[in-house]
């Protein structure tokens, strides 16, 4: 039931009980790989079914009741499961399912009972197209997601990571999906594969194309290090991001928000400034042509009140003077936070998230209480006066028309 057209290929539609799938026409004879897939899941339903999978398998899977693959398979397959068969609630979910050949997938338990790893994650109607980046290097099977919440093609985060783990030396990609009593869409934009080599191992340049997808690109540099560019000798287990790594870094992008937002928000402050001396430098040679002895004009405001005005500015630009500083003292506190002297430092950064806070609240209320004193007196919003209220029943009507629906009560229970 597959689709290819130009720029994807819908494995499945939203239609009940369909079934699809791609596989590459040749085989891949890398030792250690990775692939990148981009895909999008959508559906109108608040649940879908039955989900997605990528493979690597020794033959060519066949049409069949997994994902739209064949039940027995010798590799690995990688199942993004929309559909909570066991009711457990821990769907939509992904799954690293590996089999000899001979294992038939519990799709009852949603693979549960043979699942080497598995993650939650939600991949139905992102905004932008889900990433999935899979990589068998020495023995081991990563698997990173990038949710679909930002554009941002590298916002991949840890999923599954399996150790020990044999696969055939060659093999097929794959990727199939399955709908059935619930329908989405499955569109595949990409499908992307690379050969990792070890440092100092001379590198196999193989190349082909499979029509409508992407795959078999080498990826590697100069130096002809592995994947991750790193040194000879680098341990496997420091590429990977440890809990308190992805903390400091979660803590360190927060941080650099908040600055630009508070860089973004003095230079507003700077531009009300300089707005409010012109303002008050015009007010000022106004009063100094009147005290020269211009005439007046008909219709110009008293020369108290303008007074007042030029007072009201310097009150105006003594506050935005405070908070300009207030600014400043808050970018000096996080410029501080952001280069910490020790991992201890690092967690102190709390209590300067508090302090911003209370800074940014300070600015809101200034900056609300400034707009509301400089906005003039006749354009300030006033109620209108209500019209006066018609009456449209006078006391003596009101009396005659409650008389009458009492008799009228009483008539009628005493006819019942």
């Amino acid at each position: 039931d597959a689709i290819p057209s130009a720029d994807q290929i819908r494995i499945t539609t939203s239609l009940k009980s369909q079934r699809g799938s791609v596989w590459t026409k040749n085989k891949s004879i890398f030792e250690y790989w990775e692939v990148e897939v981009t895909f999008r899941v959508t559906g109108r339903g608040r649940i879908g079914a039955d989900g997605l999978a990528i493979w690597f398998t020794e033959e060519q899977g066949l049409e069949g009741p997994v994902f739209g693959a064949a039940d027995k398979w010798n590799g690995v397959g990688i199942f993004f499961d929309s559909f909570d068969n066991d009711g457990k609630k821990n769907n939509p979910g992904v799954i690293v399912v590996g089999n000899n050949g001979k294992l038939l997938y519990d799709h009852q338990n949603d693979g549960s009972t043979q699942a080497l790893a598995s993650c939650q994650r939600d991949f139905r109607n992102k905004p932008y197209p889900v990433r999935v980046k899979i990589t068998y290097y020495q023995k081991t099977l990563t698997v990173l997601i990038n949710n679909g919440f930002t554009p941002d093609k590298e916002d991949y985060e840890f999923c599954a990571k399996v150790e020990d783990m044999v696969l055939p030396s060659q093999g097929y990609f794959g990727i199939s999906a399955a709908t059935g009593g619930l329908a989405d869409d499955h569109d595949v934009l990409s499908f992307l594969t690379f050969q990792l080599t070890e440092p100092g191992k001379e590198v196999c340049f193989l190349k082909y194309k499979v029509p409508g997808l992407r795959t078999n690109e080498q990826k590697h540099d100069g130096n002809n290090e592995n994947l991750y560019g790193t040194v000879e000798g680098r341990e496997a287990d420091d590429l990977f991001e440890t809990v308190s790594d992805r903390e400091l870094r979660q803590i360190f992008e927060g941080q650099n928000r908040i600055h630009l937002e508070i860089k973004q928000l003095n230079r507003q402050l700077d531009m009300i400034l300089d707005e409010q001396r012109r303002y008050v430098s015009a007010v000022t040679d106004e009063i100094a042509k009147r005290g020269a002895g211009f005439p007046a004009c008909p219709h110009q405001v008293s020369q108290q009140e303008i007074e007042t005005v030029v007072k009201t500015q310097e009150e105006v630009i003594r506050q935005v003077n405070e908070i300009r500083n207030s600014m400043a003292d808050t970018l000096r506190l996080i410029s501080g936070a952001q280069h910490p002297g020790s991992a201890a430092g690092v967690y102190e950064t709390t209590q300067h998230f508090n302090d911003i806070k209370e800074h940014l609240h300070v600015v809101k209320r200034d900056i609300e209480h400034l707009v509301q004193r400089n906005m003039p007196s006749s354009e300030k919003s006033k109620c209108p006066d209500l019209p006066p209220f018609p009456s449209c029943l006078s006391t003596m009507h009101f009396f005659i028309f409650v008389a009458v629906q009492t008799v009228l009560f009483i008539g009628y229970i005493m006819y019942r």
